[in-house]
């Protein structure tokens, strides 16, 4: 499933054959939570802008239109029209971050909604039961996501249960994909590394999650307030222990510099909301650094957000016009600023990927990461 092309250094180049496609890798995931990126983006737009994969959220489809709504429409895929890989998250980064009540136990979770309060259960096989019915290409595994910094005890015990629940998520997705009204009978699954900041325990988890086998693995509960460093440095220390020919997802990250960063450490495979979310209060990225395009000098600016950008945006709106539309608060604006964003982020992993193929990533690394995150 994973094809390994090329290293340089840690970095890597690799294919991750899906059933709904082929994923050039490093990429980055475009997050449509439900269903859809905010700032008015469909799938049709996706493919202009370079996206090879679309993220959706599992908490927040099982709430609304419900997991059983979308399985009797056919499935994720039919129901956003888009025809490339998805894949989705486990739903446990929500529980434990939007549930204000909840109460961790063996079996799952119990919660309440952050919608209208009502109590919801989840645990791994709840969860692989949402994410088959919404016919992803790949499923997360269900685990627990503790706060960074956490006492080291607890954290032990939370990484033992989220392997406990590992397993039992590998079990129930089995029964799902042999059942004959199953939407997507190949769904994958990846494992979540977790430990917080211990050393000790990201790779002793990472080593026995390993002997699992299984389509990927990724490094959850990261970028959640530690220091950046704090997040290279864990990257480097797991990365020994990751299987070599499975594809490695860093989940939730990140800014384009912590992209290039992660490249460099050796991570295929990207998330986050911060193109999307980011561009609808006018923080544009762009090859010479990241744009508030709310600044007054750019009233009467005709240029391009970015004069080295060919993305559909950028072919044809000013500064000035995409000032004004974000200022007077239309939806326009929004998501001409979306589409740049986004078309950022997917062709600088076309970029990366080239570079890899020609044997000059590290040049290019070098040379960017102090531009991509500097603000002008």
């Amino acid at each position: 499933m994973f094809k390994l092309i090329k290293t340089e250094n840690k970095a890597r180049r690799g294919e991750f054959d899906t059933p709904h496609g082929v994923i050039q890798t490093p990429a980055f995931m475009n997050v449509a939570t439900c269903g859809a990126i905010k700032g008015a983006v469909s799938a049709a737009d996706l493919k202009n802008i370079k996206c090879q994969v679309q993220l959706c959220n599992t908490y927040h489809l099982h709430l609304r239109p419900g997991d059983g709504a979308i399985k009797d429409l056919g499935g994720l895929h039919r129901f956003t029209r888009w025809d490339g890989p998805i894949l989705t998250d486990s739903g446990g980064f929500q529980v434990f971050s939007l549930a204000k009540l909840r109460n961790i136990k063996e079996e799952g979770v119990t919660f309440n909604s952050h919608i209208d309060g009502r109590k919801i259960f989840m645990g791994p096989e709840e969860s692989m039961t949402i994410q088959s019915n919404l016919g992803s290409t790949i499923a997360m595994a269900f685990d627990e996501c503790v706060e960074n910094p956490s006492p080291y005890g607890y954290t032990k015990d939370s990484v033992a249960r989220t392997t406990r629940w590992l397993k039992r998520c590998i079990a129930k997705m089995a029964e799902l994909n042999s059942l004959e009204g199953t939407i997507n009978r190949r769904q994958m699954l990846f494992g979540i590394n977790q430990g917080g900041t211990y050393h000790d325990l990201r790779v002793s988890h990472m080593q026995e999650i390993a002997e699992l086998n299984l389509d990927g693995y990724a490094i959850g509960g990261l970028a959640v307030g530690e220091p950046t460093e704090v997040m290279y440095e864990v990257i480097e220390v797991v990365e020994p222990h990751a299987p070599s020919d499975k594809i490695r997802y860093l989940m939730g990250v990140g800014t384009p510099v912590n992209i290039l960063e992660s490249v460099h450490r050796g991570i295929d495979l990207f998330d986050c909301v911060m193109p999307s979310r980011n561009a609808r209060h006018g923080q544009l990225f762009t090859w010479e650094g990241i744009r508030n395009i709310n600044n007054a000098k750019y009233a009467l600016d005709s240029s391009p957000i970015d004069e080295h950008c060919n993305c559909p945006v950028c072919r044809s709106y000013s500064r000035a016009y995409i000032r004004h539309l974000i200022k007077s608060g239309e939806m326009l604006g929004m998501r001409l600023s979306v589409l740049h964003n986004l078309y950022f982020y997917n062709n600088l992993m076309e970029i990366i990927r080239q570079k890899l193929d020609e044997g000059c990533f590290e040049e290019f690394y070098m040379e960017q990461r102090d531009i991509l995150g500097k603000r002008i």
